[in-house]
């Protein structure tokens, strides 16, 4: 085991960070970037990763460290503020905790109380509090453990190792599970995942679970603080791996926590877009208003112990992690003039864990920061004995009350809030402005200020560049193959229908747009129902829309969500997919123009399974579309079971709350024309005609308001379970 001082590093970090230099790397990196293209480009599949690496750093490029204490903190407080943000916002007034604790095992020395703590109203948090009975002390300071992705939670014989420890050596120790894991988990068993398609649930309400995490931690000091025997004045938290990200979130957010020791999980933000995360480590956008560096800054001056593997992966590495720690470290460097002493760098010779050199480093950084002994070097760890998880459990067995809010119910339960209150609030307006609007131009007037909203949920556009169009034709001479930019330094891929046939001269021409993201441009040809579109005169394009097909990435399935990294990477840039893929099509539009010299003006778009959301969305944020398709798609993000069938990248933070539902998005189409063919729930399974009209209510209010009913047709299932459409 080996340690780093942060003292060492201050005067070189100011250096490091200084604008000069940031300017000649952003530049290099553009440089080398240039060179690298032709690389990526003959790497299909590794040319978005390539992309978000180069967009992210160009974000981040003119990051330089505050000069002074008073820029900190206005930086400080300014970075606070985004963050509170991007979670969607704390309550103003918590409720009640109404702490009820459900059993206790005696040990010696301490004991451990099974507790539920109430941190939303009616969700309950469950908890184990090490409460040491061998101390003489009035109060003690106290520990708040958080887990990470060990399966068994606080159950976990990991997690428990450092709650004995830290209570046999004096500390209250307060131990809870994570929303959606343990015994909080969506069933009731232990060992369930809290990430990829269950954690993003939370997504389109605005409330991430990182800021959710961040909310209940909080709650959870204000137990500690309640207790009787607790210093309220002396807490500390510490975790590793997700549960590390917790830790720095909480502690930098939460000022009360004087002690701040995260394991194995601190790198650099973009060093996560080399890597799967959980949806729990997650701050949506983050990478628009700062790095990590900034956020353990906001710790610095208050106990910060960094701790690394040498064995851990790329994203929380030795390297990556110094990054981090080097910003904070001259964050703290300005509090006083010994801060930097306040942060240290602990480097592990281990693979990613929380292990007993681990263990007693956090030891003795927590007895010198708060009880003011010692001087901060490891401490050896006690005897620990685990306890079967079962006996540790608040609700043994399946004993856990049916009507528990999980993260699905809570989820579900927001989002019907949300659209509730809608309904009274700008969906009513919008109708209102929309039934004075007699032409073309009010029409487009009344809709303006929600299609902006719109724009700005998705993370707005980006500027248009040169296409670099180019063309040529297929091997068997029956189609065109496009190739564009889309954006500077990445290209997609379309295949089209010639534009020459010659059955086709004769009549004008209409353009089908067909998305489907679960299969590359090539087999879209081989659908029926596209094929019945060429039969009726249509002309098929069938963009690659970046990350799918063949640009999709080789390792980008996690669990339910098939494009779990790629979606994940978008956002920490603070471009969902959604919004990236809504442009690709629009660009596809652009270089069919260029192509063509004008666009044809029957355009429609039809989004098959997955893609209906994408195929909705570009015709309303594109006027050009004169009729908009879906088939067997997503009908609403409200859901009170995790997704299934759909992908991570339609789900876009704070849609439901800032926008609307899918039935919103389809309304602002009108009044041109929707057709929607069969659609399915957020779990996958097929709607009948009276759940699609519920679902899609407003689009139809939305048409008729407008006169023009007869523009939106709703069908029912139009394909047989495991059917090819």
């Amino acid at each position: 085991m080996y340690s780093e001082s942060g003292s060492g590093f201050h005067a070189a970090t100011r250096g490091c960070y200084s604008s000069i230099l940031q300017v000649i790397l952003a530049l290099s990196f553009i440089v080398g970037f240039s060179c690298r293209v032709s690389v990526a480009q003959t790497e299909s599949s590794q040319r978005f990763n390539v992309f978000v690496k180069q967009q992210a750093f160009l974000l981040r490029a003119g990051d330089v460290a505050p000069e002074s204490k008073m820029q900190w903190e206005r930086d400080r407080d300014s970075l606070r503020q985004r963050l509170l943000e991007t979670w969607g916002g704390f309550p103003d007034d918590p409720c009640p905790l109404e702490p009820r604790v459900l059993g206790e095992l005696q040990r010696d020395g301490y004991r451990v109380e099974k507790l539920l703590l109430q941190t939303m109203p009616n969700v309950w948090m469950t908890a184990n509090a090490y409460v040491p009975t061998s101390v003489s002390a009035a109060k003690v300071p106290a520990v708040l453990c958080v887990h990470g992705h060990w399966s068994g939670a606080k159950h976990d014989p990991v997690v428990q190792s450092r709650c004995i420890g830290l209570v046999k050596l004096g500390f209250f120790v307060l131990c809870v599970d994570a929303f959606g894991a343990g015994e909080r988990a969506v069933e009731k068993q232990l060992g369930q995942y809290h990430g990829e398609m269950t954690g993003a649930m939370l997504l389109p309400i605005g409330r991430p679970l990182s800021g959710i995490q961040v909310y209940e931690n909080m709650r959870a000091v204000d137990y500690l603080q309640s207790r009787p025997e607790v210093d309220p004045d002396r807490i500390g938290i510490t975790g590793a791996s997700g549960g590390g990200n917790q830790s720095m979130y909480a502690g930098a957010f939460d000022e009360r926590i004087q002690c701040v020791v995260p394991t194995c999980s601190v790198g650099n933000y973009q060093a996560y877009l080399s890597a799967a995360c959980c949806m729990c480590e997650v701050v949506p956008g983050a990478l628009r208003f700062t790095e990590e560096g900034n956020v353990l800054g906001l710790a610095a001056g208050r106990g910060l112990m960094i701790t690394s593997a040498t064995q851990d992966a790329f994203q929380f590495s030795v390297d990556q992690a110094r990054i981090s720690v080097a910003r904070a470290t001259a964050i703290a460097g300005l509090l006083n003039s010994n801060g930097s002493s306040s942060v240290k760098h602990t480097i592990i010779e281990s693979p990613h864990n929380y292990n007993q050199p681990m263990r007693e480093a956090m030891y003795g950084w927590m007895t010198l920061h708060l009880k003011g002994e010692g001087t901060g070097d490891p401490i050896a760890e006690p005897q620990i004995q685990p306890e079967e998880p079962e006996a540790l459990r608040c609700f043994p067995g399946d004993s856990r009350p049916d009507d528990f809010v999980t993260l699905p119910r809570f989820a579900f339960a927001e989002a019907t809030q949300i659209l509730s209150e809608r309904s009274k609030g700008p969906d009513k307006n919008l109708l209102a402005e929309l039934s004075h609007a007699t032409t073309a131009d009010e029409i487009t007037s009344a809709k303006a200020p929600y299609l902006k909203s719109f724009e700005t949920a998705l993370g707005d556009m980006p500027a248009a560049a040169p296409l670099k169009l180019q063309s040529s034709n297929s091997e068997d001479g029956k189609s065109l193959e496009l190739t564009f930019e889309t954006e500077p330094g990445l290209a997609i891929f379309a295949r089209c229908d010639r534009f020459d046939q010659p059955e086709k001269n004769s009549k004008p021409l209409k353009l089908a747009v067909v998305i489907n993201a679960d299969i590359g441009a090539d087999l879209v040809f081989d659908i029926n129902r596209v094929k019945d579109f060429r039969d009726q005169g249509w002309t098929i394009v069938a963009p690659e829309l970046r990350a799918t097909g063949r640009f999709a990435l080789a390792s980008d399935k996690i669990g339910n969500a098939p494009d779990h990294n790629s979606a994940e990477w978008s956002l920490w840039l603070g471009r969902p997919l959604l919004a990236q893929w809504v442009w690709d099509i629009r660009r596809t539009l652009d270089a069919i123009e260029t192509q063509l010299g004008s666009l044809p003006h029957e355009i429609a778009i039809l989004g098959i399974n997955s893609s209906g959301t994408i195929a909705l969305t570009a015709a309303a944020l594109d006027s050009r579309i004169s009729h908009a398709m879906t088939f067997d798609s997503l009908t609403s993000f409200v859901s009170d079971k995790p997704y299934r069938g759909q992908r991570l990248g339609l789900l876009v933070p704070g849609l439901l709350r800032d926008v609307g539902d899918i039935g919103h998005i389809a309304a602002l189409i009108a009044p041109r024309k929707v057709t929607i063919h069969g659609g399915v729930n957020a779990s996958g399974e097929q709607l009948d005609f009276e759940a699609m009209q519920k679902n899609y209510s407003i689009t139809s209010k939305t048409f008729s308001t407008l006169n023009v009913p007869d523009n939106l047709e709703i069908n029912a299932m139009v394909t047989t379970p495991g059917a090819v459409p």
